[in-house]
């Protein structure tokens, strides 16, 4: 869990929280109720699974201490809970797919009661209720990014490869952004100061704002001087390394790389195509060469980075590098249309970079009290982490301090890579 320890005003926190559900159920419009009940793989869930885990969330954490609330069926608790031991039992995540009832319009009635009981109990919420709603806002805004690249994949199952957001209705193909940025910027490093600071409740502030456990304690860190790409690796880079046999050649992989490679007989990003298109949420379309390459695992672009005679960046050089950086810049998540990576030199949006950090708990973190301590430190264990934004993420949700994390084979994600290299 985190919270904040000024909380924003009442009225923008309110403001910010129903535009967050709001846009959640814009992103759906456009899918049936098959489109949003099928499970694809068992990484990824169902759309419909997604709407209502997070009002599952509200319901559970925040409702639950609203006098006179009822929930809206006793059954869902166990069908929606994700990974929460201390609530109780849940559906098995594999097999969410299965779940044809609810229908999506029933789901959708459940968030509407919710969002009612919410908004008319506003006012006498205590200041817990309203950290943990600033939670439930962070919360629902992973999940629209986890919502959009799940049906990506799904839809990338289909032969008839199906837009999502027609580009006809959504405003078409932005250009794209130009040649992607050459060369290199070169930090001195030093001693400094990364995450966000303790506090005495254990979750964590900047002197304003949210942010979750796992960014903080700050702690200082020593950095070698280094050097970092100006630009995220592209397309254009990418095919250089297929054609020049990068995956099939050994010595470039980190060997659960290898033997990933191998049994899974990976030879290109997901949903590349060698016709030179590239599935994406509004459908097949040609690839863009300066676009930067996304939906690559850790164990490509730490091969990647091999063959390149470079490096992937630890977490706090990306950091230290990124201070100063406006993070609503570049191309994110404004609501549904073109969804996908157009190019630039910011260090938030159009890809997710992979870093060489694992996920791990910083010096003196301690997780929340009760069940919302399970959101973050549980997971500290076999996982990279990743920084930035993507094209999927909502805007206004990434910061400096936020610490994305998948396991190193996971590549559904808007995933890519901005190379380093020591100086």
């Amino acid at each position: 869990m985190a919270t904040a320890a000024r909380h924003e005003p009442a009225d923008a926190l309110r403001d910010r929280f129903f535009a967050t559900r709001a846009l959640s159920v814009a992103l759906v419009k456009p899918l049936s109720d098959a489109d949003a009940t099928v499970q694809s793989m068992p990484d990824a869930s169902p759309a419909k699974w997604h709407l209502a885990h997070t009002t599952w969330f509200l319901e559970t954490f925040v409702l639950a201490g609203v006098a006179g609330y009822r929930v809206f069926d006793d059954r869902f608790g166990f069908l929606f809970n994700s990974y929460y031991e201390a609530v109780g039992a849940r559906h098995p995540r594999a097999a969410r797919g299965l779940l044809t009832r609810p229908t999506l319009a029933t789901v959708l009635a459940w968030r509407d009661q919710v969002d009612a009981a919410l908004d008319a109990a506003w006012a006498r919420l205590p200041d817990s209720a309203r950290a943990l709603i600033e939670l439930a806002t962070a919360h629902e805004q992973q999940h629209q990014e986890l919502l959009l690249t799940d049906i990506l994949h799904l839809f990338a199952a289909n032969p008839t490869f199906p837009a999502v957001y027609d580009p006809a209705r959504y405003g078409g193909r932005p250009a794209p952004a130009g040649p992607a940025p050459t060369g290199w910027s070169g930090y001195s490093g030093g001693i400094v100061q990364v995450g966000v600071p303790a506090r005495a409740d254990s979750g964590a502030d900047r002197g304003a704002g949210f942010a979750f456990d796992c960014e903080g304690p700050a702690h200082d860190v020593l950095l070698r001087p280094f050097a970092l790409a100006r630009g995220c690796v592209t397309n254009g880079d990418w095919a250089e390394f297929i054609a020049d046999g990068g995956y099939g050649t050994a010595s470039l992989w980190l060997s659960d790389g290898w033997g990933w490679v191998q049994r899974e007989q990976i030879d290109a990003p997901l949903h590349w195509f060698d016709d030179g298109t590239n599935f994406t949420l509004s459908g097949r379309v040609g690839r863009v060469a300066d676009a930067p390459v996304t939906h690559v695992s850790h164990y490509e672009a730490d091969a990647f980075a091999t063959w390149a005679g470079a490096r992937l960046p630890t977490e706090f050089e990306w950091e230290t590098a990124a201070a100063g950086a406006d993070p609503t810049a570049g191309n994110q998540l404004d609501g549904p249309g073109w969804i996908a990576p157009t190019g630039s030199s910011n260090l938030f949006g159009d890809v997710w970079t992979w870093t060489a950090s694992a996920f791990l708990p910083y010096p003196a973190f301690r997780p929340a009290d009760g069940a919302v301590g399970e959101y973050n430190g549980k997971f500290m264990s076999g996982q990279m982490v990743l920084r930035g934004a993507s094209c999927a993420t909502p805007r206004g949700h990434s910061r400096l301090s936020l610490r994305n994390f998948f396991y190193p084979h996971q590549r559904w994600q808007f995933t890519g890579l901005r190379l380093a290299k020591d100086v």
